[in-house]
This record gives C-alpha cells, structure tokens and sequence, in this order.
C-alpha cells in the first residue's frame, strides 16, 4: 500500500517538484497539496494523508502554529517540518510544537522520500545541520532565562546527547549504530525519545 503524502508549502515551485517526486516514486502517493494552513483540518480529514510534510514560513497560520493544531485534533499524525530556514528558535519551536521530523529544503530528493518513509514507520529523521542547531540550542541557556536552561533540563542521557552529535557530523543510522554499538532499532529509538522529550519540554 503507498504511503499517502499531504504538503503544505506556498512555494509553488517547490510544490510542483515534490509532487512530481512523491507520485512518481513507487510506494508513495500524493493525497494532497495546499499553499496555505486556512483549512487545515478539513484538508487533512479530505486527504486522509500517513506523512504530512509542512512548511514553517506560510502566510496567514504558519507551520508551528499548524502542527500544534494537527497534534491536537490527530494525536497520531506524522507531521514532517521542511523548511529553508536554520535558525534556532524554528528548528526548536517546530520540534516543541510536535513534528516528528525535521528536514531542509535542500535535502536531496532520494533522502526525503527515506525521511517520509522513516517517519510512516514511527521514526524521528532529523538533517545534519538541523541536529546541530538543536543541540546548540539545548547547550545554551535562553537570553530570558537564567544560567540553569542547559540540556540537562531536557533529561537527554548521554548516549542521546552522542547520537545528536553523531548527526551533526552527517552519520546515518547505520553508521551510528556501528559508532555507538548499538543496534539500527535503537538509534531509531533514541532518536524517537529525543522528540519525545524536546515535545514535553514545551
């Protein structure tokens, strides 16, 4: 059975180029495409999606606001940010917010399809230069707040912490798996409670 993709995006250009990747892949279909977040919960329950990939900078309800409103109506919705942006408090509010992956615009085409697919199996993928703005993010404390806010805050372990590094440095999982010596099902594991703990920590 395909894996059924809904995108929101307004970059039409960007649309138009996942739309030819998804249907044109086999094992994956595209149930939906919206250039806005107005209908969100009906374009949803019409496209009846397995993966929505969702775009943060969106006119009108951006993607932060859109994931938190699909965690709250479908609790079990894989939701995957695609952005273009780095910069820190997006990559953190995303992630916070209940998305269950996070990738670059710029990912090659090949690895998005894989992101989708680790998402659809209840993995947690998350780009290199995603990892480390996340784990720069955790390590320092916010200007507002006092010099406590440290990744200790988050209950991250230390193997967590060495796997997001791992990432940084633009390891699969495979190849963390045999870094760390542990199993591919574990780094996915970890990967999958470290989401966990950066939703709660919300």
């Amino acid at each position: 059975m395909a894996v059924r993709v809904t995108i929101f995006d307004d970059n039409k250009r960007l649309l138009d180029s996942l739309s030819v990747l998804i249907d044109g892949s086999p094992g994956f279909q595209m149930a939906g495409i919206f250039e806005n977040c107005n209908n969100l919960i009906s374009d949803i329950e019409r496209t009846q999606p397995d993966v929505i990939l969702m775009d943060i900078e969106m006119p009108g309800i951006n993607g932060i606001e859109a994931v938190k409103m699909v965690k709250h109506r479908f609790p079990k919705m894989n939701v995957m940010m695609q952005t273009a942006f780095e910069n820190d408090e997006n990559v953190f509010a995303a992630i916070c917010a209940g998305a269950s992956g996070y990738i670059l615009k710029n990912t090659p085409p090949s690895k998005i399809l894989e992101c989708i697919i680790e998402v659809y199996q209840g993995g947690s993928p998350m780009s290199p230069s995603v990892a480390r703005k996340v784990l720069g993010f955790l390590q320092q404390p916010k200007p507002d707040e006092k010099k406590e806010t440290t990744v200790e805050n988050y209950n991250l372990s230390a193997r967590e912490k060495e796997i997001l590094a791992c990432l940084v440095k633009g390891m699969s999982y495979k190849m963390i798996a045999e870094q760390c010596n542990i199993t591919y099902e574990t780094v996915r594991s970890h990967m999958k409670n470290i989401y966990e703990k950066l939703h709660v920590a919300a």
